[in-house]
């Protein structure tokens, strides 16, 4: 298992290679992986936010959405969004596969492992990508900009736990968790398929609201049986706040996060997850 950190003390899955049995096992079953997508299922295309900042006469230190949503009306929030969606248009013809990507989804799709993306890009991108990588390969709530809030709040991840049916009671004090039944609306991207980068999916499903205070006993979404997978900062945030475990797809821009207390397992390439899934190295 070279090139492979594992940064937890006990392991957590069971091996896919086995059948799963709950009765007197010591490890759950995987219920499925959430996927980012710049930087995770393709390589990384980090020019873009220099683009997008001097688009917006925004600093480095600037949040691009925050920025976006923080503008004064909605045709100057429309504006903003579309100058950088052009730039993710354009960037979208020379989009490369990350090394592994193929024998990974393959392998997922051979287990029958569900596979969803969490991603702060807008609905064009994760299309192209799919339809030129991974045509037959299924994935299942794909969760882009439109949903709000963005990574690195785990509203995403939850939301689809949620459409996978992944739900529990919640505890006695418990707080911060989205509510199964809380009621969603549609925002006017949704409601044309669009999916960008903070509040919705390309079910149309959307919620500006984020993570709301539970009572005790109600059903909430429960992630603690994914994996989510990720380079960025937000994506181990996002994945350890809703509960799941971690993988950070390391490179030389990323590599302080190898130590980084929200990062559980560190691969260099995507098709290393195949050994750690088959023999429940996490």
């Amino acid at each position: 298992m070279s090139n492979i950190t594992n940064n937890t003390s006990k392991r957590f899955f069971a091996p896919l290679k086995e059948p799963f049995t709950a009765a007197g096992s010591q490890r759950r079953k995987l219920e499925g992986v959430v996927f980012d997508m710049d930087g995770t299922l393709c390589e990384p295309q980090t020019y873009m936010f220099t683009l997008m900042r001097s688009a917006l006469s925004i600093p480095k230190t600037t949040d691009i959405l925050e920025h976006i949503y923080s503008l004064p009306s909605p045709s100057a929030q429309a504006t903003a969004m579309e100058s950088i969606r052009s730039i993710e248009r354009e960037a979208m013809a020379t989009q490369v596969a990350q090394p592994g990507l193929v024998t990974l989804m393959s392998y997922l799709d051979s287990r029958g492992i569900r596979k969803g993306i969490c991603t702060r890009n807008f609905d064009a991108p994760v299309n192209n990508l799919i339809e030129k990588f991974l045509a037959g390969s299924v994935f299942h709530p794909i969760v882009t900009r439109e949903f709000r809030p963005p990574k690195p709040d785990p509203a995403g991840i939850l939301h689809i736990a949620k459409a996978w049916g992944l739900v529990r009671r919640a505890g006695a004090g418990e707080s911060g968790v989205p509510e199964v039944g809380e009621e969603e609306h549609e925002s006017a991207a949704a409601a044309d398929g669009k999916d960008a980068d903070g509040a919705g999916t390309m079910d149309g499903a959307s919620t500006e609201e984020g993570l709301k205070k539970t009572e005790e006993g109600e059903w909430v979404a429960d992630a603690s049986g994914l994996i989510m997978v990720g380079d960025s900062i937000d994506d181990m945030t996002a994945g350890r706040r809703a509960g799941a475990k971690t993988v950070l797809l390391v490179n030389e821009v990323n590599r302080h996060l190898v130590d980084h207390e929200h990062t559980d397992l560190v691969i260099e390439r995507l098709d290393q997850l195949v050994e750690v899934l088959e023999e429940g190295l996490l």
